[in-house]
C-alpha cells in the first residue's frame, strides 16, 4: 500500500501558513500579542499568576506536549497512508482548532469556574503559538521514540504536574466536559484551591 507523500518544503510552507493564520485569527479575536503587563519571560512557575497562559511557557505547556503524543498515535492509526509531514499538518490543524475553542468566551467562562483558572482571560498570541510548537515537538518525539517510552513520559508528566500544581491534561478534560455541579468536580475544585503557590 503506497503512502501519500508531501515534499518537505511544502510541509514547512503549509506549517508556516497555519501558524500565520492562527496569529491573524488571534488578532481578530482581540487576543493580546504579548502579556498585558509587558515584556516576556520563558517560564511562569505560579499557576495562580495572571501571567499563566500569557508568557512563552508554563505548566500547561506539558499538556500540549502530550497532545502531540496523542495526535501522532491517533493519526498513525486513522491515516496510516499519509506521510509524517501530512499527519503533522493535520495535527497542527486540530491543535489550532482547539486553541480557537479554548479562547472562545464560552470556554473561558467555563474555565473560570475552576480554582486555578479564576482569573483566566484566554491565551496571548505568544502563548498560543508556543502551545502549537509544544504540540509539534510532542508529535515529533512520538515519531522518533519507542512507544513505551512515550507512554512513560506522558504518565510521568501527568503525575508530576498533578503533584506540583494539582492540575494536568486529564483533570483539564474532566473539568471541561463534566457538569460543574457534579460532586466529584466540586471535590476536584476544592482540592485544586488548596494548591500552594510555587516559589
Amino acid at each position: 500500500m503506497n503512502s501519500v507523500h508531501i515534499p518537505a518544503w511544502r510541509t514547512l510552507l503549509a506549517a508556516a501558513a497555519l501558524a500565520a493564520c492562527r496569529s491573524r485569527c488571534c488578532i481578530i479575536w482581540v487576543s493580546p500579542l504579548s502579556p498585558p503587563a509587558g515584556g516576556s519571560c520563558l517560564w511562569v512557575s505560579d499557576p495562580f499568576s495572571p501571567d499563566t497562559s500569557q508568557q512563552l511557557a508554563d505548566w500547561y505547556s506539558f499538556s500540549h506536549l502530550i497532545h502531540g503524543f496523542i495526535f501522532f498515535w491517533l493519526l498513525r492509526w486513522v491515516a496510516p497512508r499519509l506521510s509524517l509531514g501530512a499527519r503533522l499538518l493535520i495535527a497542527m490543524g486540530i491543535e489550532i482548532g482547539w486553541e480557537f475553542a479554548e479562547n472562545s468566551p464560552a470556554v473561558i467562562q467555563h474555565y473560570r469556574q475552576q480554582a486555578l483558572a479564576a482569573g483566566y482571560v484566554g491565551d496571548s498570541i505568544l502563548n498560543s503559538v508556543s502551545d502549537t510548537a509544544m504540540m509539534s515537538t510532542g508529535f515529533f518525539l512520538a515519531s522518533r521514540l519507542p512507544a513505551r517510552f512515550v507512554v512513560a513520559l506522558a504518565l510521568g508528566l501527568e503525575i508530576f504536574t498533578a503533584c506540583t500544581i494539582r492540575d494536568n491534561l486529564t483533570l483539564n478534560v474532566i473539568n471541561l466536559v463534566a457538569p460543574p455541579a457534579w460532586a466529584p468536580i466540586r471535590a476536584i475544585h476544592a482540592w485544586q484551591a488548596g494548591a500552594a503557590h510555587p516559589p
